[in-house]
C-alpha cells in the first residue's frame, strides 16, 4: 500500500510531512520551500492553475483571479458569512444555504475544490521525495472545526486524489510533535495553537504512552489575518490622510497593501520598528512610513485579548488551574509575536522570558513548582505538519507506543417533546465514541418520529445548531410506549454518525450528518460563554417546560375525571380540586408570550396541591377500573 503522509491544511501556508528513519520531518519542493503558501491563481483560457509561491507572487497584479485564505469559508453556507468577511481581493458570494464561491474567470469555485488544489501541490512534492505515488493522508483541522468543514476538508483531500485515513485536532497533532520525545508520564500542557486564520487552545495529558484531550475551546475566525486587516486598515488610513487614494475599492491597490501589511507585522516580532514604502500607488503618488512595534501592538492588542477566554474556559472545562501545567505550547506563525508570548506568559503563569531565547527553562534545572514552561522548541509553522507525519506513522504501524486520544468539543443530542435538548454525547467526551438511548412515543397513535440532531450547550433545541433532520416510520403505536432507540456514533475524524432504530420490528435508518452545513460556524466560539452567561435562564427554562409537561397531562386526566365521575365527589371536594386545578390552568396561562417561560416553582407547588386535591378522584377512578377489569374477567357481575 502508499505510504501515508501528514498534512497541515493552513489558511496562509500548509506543509506535507514524513517520517524517515523515525525522525519526523518537513518535505521541500522543488525550490527548497517547506511552506506553500495556501493561495491559487488562475490564469485563465484553460491553463492550469498556479499554486503557493508562484501564485502569491501574482497575487499583487492579478488579485481578482487569485484565491487566498479559502481555509475561512470551507464548509460554511453563504448565510453564515458576514459580509464583512467576503471583502477581499477577489469575488466572494454566498446567500441562504449554498455553499460560498469564488467566482473567476466567469466559473464558481468552492472552498472544497480551492483546497484541493493545494492538496495536489503538495501531493506532488511528496511524490517527487519519494519517487513513488503517495494516495494516503492525514489532513489536519481547527479543533473547533464543526462537521460540515470536516467533511469539506476530507472532501478537498478526495478531490486532490488522496484517501484521508485521519482528520486530526490541529493542537493535537501539535503535542505530538513537542511530545515524542520531550513529555514525561502524567504530564499536562496546553497547546496554544494561533495561525492564519483560527485560534484553539487544547489541554492534553500523556498517561502510558497514550496523550489524551482533556478539554479543547477555540474560535474558527480569529488569527494573523485579522491583525493583517487592521494593519491594512491603519495604513489605508494613512494613505488618505497624506492626500492619497482611497484604496478600500481598488483590488489591486488593496492586495499591495495587504502584502506590505504582512510583510511589516511579520519583521515587527524581530524588530523594533521598520520602514512600509508603497511607491506608485498612482502614477502622481507614492507613500511612505514608519511602523514601530508598540503601535502594532496598540493596533492589535485585544484581538490577542480575545484568546484569553479561551484558555479559561478550556482550563475550567479540564477542571485544571494553570499551575497544574508542565508546559505551555506554541504553535502556529503568529505565536512569533513578542505580545502573544508576553500574553500567554502571564495568563499562564509562565516566568518571564527573554525573547531573544524564545523559550522558558529549558534546562535541567527547571523546577514545575515555578509554573508551567513556556516550550518554543519546535518551528510553530511546523508543528502542525510534523504531528500529523507522527499521526500517520501511528496509523502505519511505524510508532506502536503512542496513541492519541481527541475529544468532540460541543455536546451532541436531539430535540425531544416541549423541545428540550437531550444530549447523548457531552461535550469533551474522548473519540471515537458510541452512544445511544431508547425514547418513547409522545401522543396516542404515533407513527414517526423525527429525529432533530443538535449541537450546542444549551438546554432549548432552539438555542442550539441543527446538524439535521430525518424521520423513522413506524406501525401506530400508544403514547409512551419505548419505540425507537437513537444512537449516536462519532469516528476518529470527528464526523458525527447517527442511527435510529424500531425496537419492534428493527427497521432502520443510519444518516452520516452531511448536512452539519446548518451549523452556524459564527457562532461557534460564543456557543459555550452563552451557556454560561445564560446558565440560570436555561436551567429555568427546562424546568418550566417540564413543569408545563406534567401540568398539561395532570390538568387534561383532572378534567376527564371531573366529567366522568365528579358527581360522585362532595361538593367541598369537588370545590377544591376546582379551585387547585384552576390555580395550576392560570399559572399555565400566565406563561411569557415572548420567552415561553413561566414560573417552574410556583407551577410544580400548584401542581403539587392539585395532586393531592385529586387523591378522592384517583380512587374513585381507580375502583372503576377495577370494576371494569373485574366484570371483563367474569368475576362480578
Amino acid at each position: 500500500m502508499s505510504r501515508i503522509v501528514g498534512i497541515d491544511l493552513g489558511t496562509t501556508n500548509s506543509l506535507v510531512a514524513t517520517v524517515d528513519s523515525g525522525i519526523p520531518l518537513v518535505i521541500a519542493d522543488a525550490d527548497g520551500q517547506r511552506l506553500t503558501p495556501s493561495v491559487v491563481h488562475f490564469p485563465g483560457a484553460g491553463a492550469a492553475p498556479m499554486v503557493g509561491h508562484p501564485a502569491n507572487r501574482v497575487r499583487v497584479i492579478r488579485p481578482a483571479e487569485t484565491v487566498y485564505s479559502a481555509k475561512r469559508f470551507i464548509g460554511r453556507r453563504g448565510a453564515e458569512v458576514a459580509r464583512e468577511e467576503m471583502t477581499l481581493t477577489y469575488p466572494v458570494a454566498g446567500a441562504g444555504t449554498g455553499p460560498v464561491t469564488m467566482r473567476i474567470h466567469g466559473r464558481d469555485y468552492t472552498p472544497d475544490e480551492i483546497s484541493a488544489e493545494v492538496l495536489k501541490k503538495l501531493k506532488a512534492d511528496a511524490e517527487a521525495y519519494f519517487g513513488e505515488a503517495v494516495t494516503r493522508a492525514v489532513i489536519t483541522v481547527p479543533a473547533y472545526f464543526n462537521d460540515a468543514q470536516r467533511n469539506a476538508t476530507k472532501h478537498a483531500g478526495e478531490l486532490a486524489g488522496l484517501t484521508v485515513e485521519r482528520i486530526v485536532n490541529e493542537p493535537t497533532a501539535a503535542a505530538l510533535a513537542y511530545g515524542l520525545l520531550r513529555l514525561r508520564e502524567k504530564s499536562k500542557i496546553a497547546v496554544y495553537d494561533l495561525g492564519g486564520g483560527t485560534f484553539d487552545l487544547s489541554i492534553l495529558e500523556l498517561n502510558n504512552g497514550v496523550f489524551q484531550v482533556l478539554a479543547t475551546n477555540g474560535n474558527t475566525r480569529l488569527g494573523g489575518d485579522d491583525l493583517d486587516r487592521r494593519v491594512v486598515d491603519f495604513l489605508v488610513a494613512k494613505i488618505i490622510a497624506a492626500g492619497g487614494p482611497d484604496a478600500r475599492g481598488e483590488l489591486p491597490m488593496l492586495s499591495r497593501i495587504r502584502e506590505a501589511a504582512e510583510a511589516a507585522k511579520i519583521r515587527l516580532s524581530t524588530e523594533a520598528e521598520v520602514e512600509i514604502p508603497l511607491p506608485f500607488l498612482t502614477p502622481t503618488f507614492s507613500f511612505t512610513c514608519r511602523l514601530r512595534r508598540e503601535e502594532l501592538e496598540d493596533l492589535t492588542r485585544d484581538l490577542i485579548a480575545q484568546t484569553r477566554a479561551h484558555c479559561l474556559r478550556s482550563l475550567g472545562d479540564a477542571k485544571l488551574e494553570a499551575k497544574d501545567l508542565d508546559q505551555v505550547i506554541l504553535v502556529g506563525g503568529q505565536t512569533r509575536m513578542p505580545l502573544v508570548r508576553r500574553c500567554v506568559a502571564e495568563w499562564f503563569g509562565c516566568a518571564e522570558f527573554e525573547e531573544t531565547r524564545g523559550d522558558l527553562r529549558l534546562g535541567a534545572d527547571y523546577h514545575k513548582a515555578a509554573g508551567p514552561m513556556l516550550n518554543t522548541s519546535q518551528n510553530p509553522d511546523e508543528a502542525v505538519a510534523l504531528g500529523a507525519a507522527i499521526q500517520a506513522e501511528i496509523l502505519s504501524g511505524g510508532f506502536k507506543d503512542i496513541l492519541l486520544l481527541d475529544v468532540t468539543p460541543l455536546s451532541l443530542g436531539i430535540e425531544t417533546f416541549g423541545g428540550l435538548m437531550n444530549v447523548i454525547i457531552p461535550r469533551n467526551t474522548t473519540i471515537p465514541v458510541k452512544a445511544g438511548e431508547l425514547f418513547t412515543t409522545a401522543v396516542d397513535g404515533q407513527r414517526s418520529m423525527l429525529i432533530h440532531v443538535l449541537q450546542g450547550e444549551r438546554e432549548r433545541a432552539k438555542d442550539n445548531w441543527s446538524l439535521g433532520k430525518f424521520d423513522l416510520e413506524f406501525e401506530a403505536a400508544p403514547r409512551g410506549i419505548a419505540r425507537v432507540g437513537v444512537q449516536f456514533e462519532i469516528d476518529a475524524n470527528g464526523i458525527l454518525h447517527v442511527l435510529a432504530r424500531d425496537t419492534k420490528t428493527g427497521h432502520q435508518k443510519i444518516v452520516p450528518m452531511k448536512s452539519a452545513v446548518d451549523v452556524d460556524d459564527a457562532a461557534v466560539q460564543q456557543m459555550v460563554e452563552e451557556s454560561v452567561e445564560h446558565a440560570f435562564d436555561d436551567l429555568k427554562a427546562r424546568q418550566w417546560i417540564e413543569a408545563k409537561l406534567r401540568a398539561e397531562e395532570t390538568a387534561k386526566a383532572t378534567r376527564n375525571g371531573l366529567a366522568e365521575c365528579g358527581g360522585e365527589l362532595p361538593e367541598e371536594q369537588r370545590v377544591k380540586i376546582e379551585t387547585a386545578l384552576g390555580a395550576v390552568e392560570a399559572l399555565l396561562a400566565a406563561e411569557d408570550a415572548r420567552t415561553k417561560i413561566g414560573e417552574p416553582v410556583k407551577l410544580k407547588a400548584a401542581n403539587a396541591a392539585l395532586d393531592q386535591a385529586t387523591q378522592p378522584l384517583a380512587e374513585i377512578l381507580m375502583d372503576r377500573a377495577m370494576e371494569v377489569l373485574l366484570r371483563k374477567r367474569g368475576l362480578i357481575q
